[in-house]
């Protein structure tokens, strides 16, 4: 298995959206809360209509860990759910269908497949990807680009730990790809 980044560059994350917009709004709206929540795709195409509409917080038992995850969605969160299902008509079922109508599980929901080959064709086509760089990018790096960002607007690693559910700082930063030079820069930079 390949070894996913998050996207590191603002400009990036933008096209991305941008990207994903024009193209369906289903897959845009799988992509702002991906990178805004920080679940896992599991838990993500698990989701239902009646799981985020008019919700201010959503409450789920992760897949992976059995653990209940309780979060407030953001107003970006939000205003995206009701511009999708306000495009799409949908009341009911979820989230994010399959258009063939089979998918993840039989739930009806696109499969994590699909939702690799949404998110890593995106990338190529803003330019993440390109035939000259080594970056890999796949739907866990919705999950760590919102532990990048966090970490980046300064929340601090052990709230973030937290909430990815990591057992240690030291895993959070290596899995949001926090390098050595990115922490060595703090010494040099800070000159007090």
């Amino acid at each position: 298995m390949e070894y996913v980044q998050p996207i590191r560059d603002k400009k990036q994350l933008d096209n991305m959206k941008r990207y994903l917009k024009e193209q369906n709004l289903r897959d845009w709206l799988l992509f702002i809360l991906g990178i805004s929540s920080g679940l896992r795709i599991s838990d993500l195409l698990k989701l239902t209509i009646e799981d985020v509409k008019g919700k201010d917080r959503i409450t789920i038992r992760e897949e992976k860990t059995g653990k209940s995850k309780d979060f407030p969605l953001s107003d970006n969160c939000k205003k995206a759910i009701c511009e999708y299902l306000k495009a799409t008509g949908l009341t009911e079922g979820v989230l994010f269908p399959s258009r063939k109508g089979r998918g993840s599980k039989g739930t009806g929901a696109i499969s994590r497949q699909q939702a690799y080959d949404i998110i890593n064709k995106s990338a190529k086509e803003v330019g993440i990807i390109t035939d000259k760089n080594n970056v890999s990018i796949g739907t866990h790096t919705l999950r760590k680009t919102f532990g990048y960002w966090a970490y980046k607007a300064g929340y601090s690693i052990e709230v973030i730990q937290k909430i990815l559910n990591h057992s240690a700082p030291s895993i959070t930063l290596r899995y949001i790809g926090i390098t050595q030079d990115q922490l060595d820069e703090v010494y040099v930079n800070l000159n007090l």
